[in-house]
C-alpha cells in the first residue's frame, strides 16, 4: 500500500481527507502537534509533529517518510484571527517548504488552494466575475494576504511540477461545510443576502472535498508531470434561489452567463474536475444540513 503525507490532517476538513485516504493509503498526518505518544491511531494512520514553516524540519520529515504522495492541507484557512501579513507568510512559506520537499522525492502532490485566489470574497468592494460560470481560467485578482498566499502557493506548485516532473493539483474549495453543521444555512446567513454575496453564496461539503483529493491523487491528469487547478464547489448555491436573480438583487447587474448556469446553480464551474478527474459534487445542503454523520476520529478511545 502506498504512503501519503497529509499536512493539517487534524483540522476540521483535514480529518475528513485523512479518513477518506486511509482506506487506500498508509497515511502520515503532519500537523503542528500530534495527539500524544499514548494515542492509538485508527487503521493506516500515524502522526508526526512539525512546524511547516521550518524548511529543514519539513525536508527531513518528508525525506525520512519518502511518501508516494503528499497532500498539503495545513494552512491558516482564512483572514480574521491572525494578522494579515502572518497569514500570507505562514501559508506561502509552508507551501514552498512542503511542495519542494515533495517534489524532491518524486511524490504526487495535492494542495489546498481556495476560491479566495480569485479575489472576490475579501476584496474591499466585491467585484462581479468577468463571466459566469467562473472557470479555473478566470483571472485571479486578490487584494488580501490570504488570497495572495493561495496565488503564490499555486505558482510554487507549477514551479515544482516543472522542475521535478511531478503531477500537482491545486484544489480551490469554496466555503467548506460539515454534514449536520452547515453554517451556510443559519438564519444570519440565509436572511441576509449580503452575508454570502462575497463568494456568490457558494459552498462545498467536506465529504466532496475529500473525494476530490482522492480523485486528484489516484488519477493521472498530467502524464510526465504538470500542474492543474480545480474548482471544488457544490452544484447548487446555499440559498436555493436562482443565481442570476440573487446577483441582480445585490449587485444590480449580472455578468454574461454561458452554458452551465441555470436556476439555483453555483457561480463556479466544476466541469474541469469532471473532465480530468471524474469528480462531481454529490452533496447538497438540502440533505446534508440535517444529516447525522459523526466527524471522523483519527485515534481510538
Amino acid at each position: 500500500m502506498d504512503t501519503v503525507i497529509v499536512t493539517g490532517g487534524r483540522g476540521s476538513s483535514g480529518r475528513w481527507v485523512v479518513d477518506s485516504l486511509r482506506r487506500q493509503f498508509e497515511v502520515v498526518v503532519v500537523d503542528h502537534d500530534h495527539p500524544g505518544f499514548g494515542a492509538a491511531p485508527v487503521g493506516n494512520v500515524d502522526f508526526r509533529a512539525a512546524d511547516l514553516t521550518d524548511r529543514g524540519a519539513v525536508r527531513e520529515l518528508v525525506t525520512s517518510v519518502a511518501p508516494d504522495a503528499v497532500v498539503h492541507w495545513g494552512a491558516i484557512p482564512a483572514l480574521g484571527r491572525h494578522p494579515e501579513g502572518e497569514v500570507f507568510e505562514n501559508n506561502t512559506l509552508a507551501a514552498y517548504n512542503v511542495l519542494t520537499a515533495a517534489g524532491e522525492v518524486g511524490a504526487r502532490i495535492v494542495q489546498a488552494s481556495s476560491d479566495g485566489a480569485y479575489g472576490f470574497f475579501f476584496a474591499e468592494e466585491t467585484p462581479l466575475p468577468d463571466e459566469l460560470p467562473i472557470t479555473e481560467a478566470h483571472p485571479r485578482r486578490p487584494e488580501d494576504g490570504y488570497g495572495l498566499s493561495k496565488v503564490a502557493a499555486e505558482a510554487v506548485a507549477a514551479g515544482v511540477a516543472r522542475r521535478h516532473d511531478v503531477q500537482v493539483a491545486s484544489l480551490r474549495p469554496s466555503w467548506i461545510q460539515e454534514p449536520g453543521g452547515y453554517p451556510c444555512r443559519d438564519p444570519d446567513y440565509t436572511e441576509n443576502l449580503g452575508a454570502g454575496a462575497g463568494n456568490y453564496w457558494s459552498y462545498v461539503d467536506t465529504r466532496d472535498v475529500a473525494e476530490q483529493v482522492s480523485a486528484a491523487l489516484t488519477t493521472t491528469f498530467a502524464p510526465g508531470g504538470g500542474h492543474e487547478a480545480f474548482n471544488c464547489v457544490a452544484a447548487d448555491n446555499a440559498l436555493g434561489d436562482p443565481l442570476e436573480a440573487l446577483l441582480e438583487t445585490v449587485y444590480g447587474t449580472v455578468p454574461e452567463a454561458g452554458p452551465g448556469v441555470d436556476g439555483d446553480g453555483s457561480a463556479y464551474s466544476v466541469q474541469k474536475a469532471e473532465d480530468l478527474l471524474g469528480w462531481t459534487p454529490e452533496h447538497s445542503w438540502r440533505e446534508a444540513v440535517t444529516e447525522d454523520v459523526p466527524r471522523p476520529e483519527l485515534t481510538r478511545d
